[in-house]
């Protein structure tokens, strides 16, 4: 028994190491990893600490500023007022009024704090935040654009597999007729010119599939440098389930980015707006020098300091903030303008592809009938052709018939799923 067992595994390795190598592909999965592998996938990482910097820089307006400086000023004219008091009859006193130094030296150490900025670094960042959702955004819409190249292989793809499929089956069938009309041939009931009317058929099944063979293999080569994953042919490819509702709601990436965009201009107006409020500050300055300070009569190095407060409000501007509130709301104008023509111009391209899948319907429904009759005279050709009723070419044009419309439901089928996922596409919704 466990002989028995053994042998039985050891004829099976063969198929679970071919079932193991068999890898299972979805459209979905294919998306993903177009995105990712992408080039520009990257953008969105970089933008983040762009932004992280940024906000960064502008969180550290609250912060002291530190401004170190030093300076030598000479004065060619400086107060003397040791001649004011020359007649005044105390000796000495004169002299010991002694005239302002020429020479002023200072080392400074400056610090300056807001205390007031009128919302001008909150509304900043608010723009820098927004800035980064719409720079976020605009890689999305631009990765968003691959799935259209996505469908192509992928789909032309399915189609090659289930065509291939397809002429294996009747390159089966007709290899089977050949060789039954071979005895026939040696009989003398029918003349070499049947089989090779047969073997011409066969002759151009086998280029078929050489040619699908050709096509399949530049397909995958493409696809695999799209998706950046090896693909080879023993890949299944999965036709996308049509359980999804279509409906009209868009949902488009682009669409998303010209809100953002106006979000953008909105936080904008709230920056110009802090521009003209009034901003309140305080500063101090630690020094050493000759003279210290504003003692001017002190002749001598000493340090010193200066301490204050202020306040700063741009009462009239010229109308420049009025004129830049302008500007945005024409701004905002142009991103709605261009919002409605795009939502317009989608709305219509789902017009043209729901009409394009009630066609793709249409036709499955009667590709199914028309296979059933095609195959019901196939089957009486054949008969016809074994009774000597009718030539081989005439059944081979019957079987080629029937191999057309079973290749052409295929293509509708794989139409059909290609036109949904389309139609998802285009209104912006994520497929299963």
């Amino acid at each position: 028994m466990n002989r028995k067992v053994l042998i039985l595994i050891i004829l099976m390795m063969p198929w679970i190491s071919l079932l193991r190598g068999q890898k299972i592909l979805t459209l979905k999965e294919c998306y993903d990893l177009a995105m990712t592998s992408n080039a520009i996938s990257g953008e969105k990482e970089a933008y983040n600490k762009i932004s992280n910097l940024k906000d960064k820089n502008l969180s550290n307006g609250w912060k002291p500023t530190l401004d170190a400086g030093a300076s030598l000023v000479y004065n060619s004219d400086v107060v003397d007022m040791s001649g004011a008091f020359a007649n005044i009859p105390i000796p000495g006193f004169a002299d010991a009024i002694k005239p302002l130094p020429h020479e002023q030296y200072r080392v400074t150490v400056d610090i300056n704090q807001v205390l007031y900025d009128g919302g001008a670094i909150k509304g900043a960042r608010a723009f820098e935040k927004a800035g980064l959702s719409v720079n976020e955004k605009q890689t999305e819409t631009d990765l968003y654009k691959l799935r259209g190249q996505v469908n192509t292989y992928y789909f032309n793809l399915l189609l090659l597999t289930r065509q291939e499929e397809l002429l294996n089956n009747y390159l089966e069938l007709i290899t089977k007729r050949i060789s039954s009309m071979q005895s026939a041939l040696n009989n003398g009931v029918i003349l070499q010119t049947d089989i090779d009317v047969l073997t011409s058929g066969k002759i151009k099944l086998k280029q078929q599939l050489s040619e699908n063979e050709i096509r399949s293999i530049a397909l995958l080569k493409i696809l695999s440098g799209l998706i950046n994953t090896d693909i080879d042919t023993s890949t299944e490819f999965i036709l996308p389930a049509n359980s999804e509702a279509l409906t009209d709601e868009l949902l488009r990436p682009e669409l998303q980015l010209f809100d953002l965009r106006n979000e953008q201009l909105a936080a904008g107006i709230k920056v110009i707006d802090s521009k003209r409020m009034p901003k309140a500050f305080g500063f101090a300055t630690l020094g050493y020098g000759n003279p210290p300070g504003s003692n001017f009569f002190k002749d001598e190095f000493a340090p010193f300091y200066v301490v204050g407060a202020g306040i700063k409000w741009n009462i009239f501007d010229w109308n420049k903030a009025k004129n830049e509130k302008q500007v945005i709301t024409l701004q905002r104008g142009i991103i709605e303008n261009r919002k409605t023509d795009l939502s317009d111009n989608l709305k219509r391209a789902l017009e043209s592809k729901n009409a394009e899948i009630t066609s793709l319907q249409s036709l499955i429904s009667t590709d199914n009938e028309l296979i059933t009759l095609r195959k019901r005279i196939t089957e009486s050709a054949g008969s016809q052709y074994n009774n000597g009723t009718i030539t081989a070419t005439e059944y081979l044009n019957e079987l080629n018939s029937e191999k057309q419309a079973m290749i052409n439901n295929e293509i509708h089928k794989i139409d059909l799923a290609m036109a949904r996922i389309e139609y998802l596409n285009i209104s912006g919704k994520e497929i299963e």
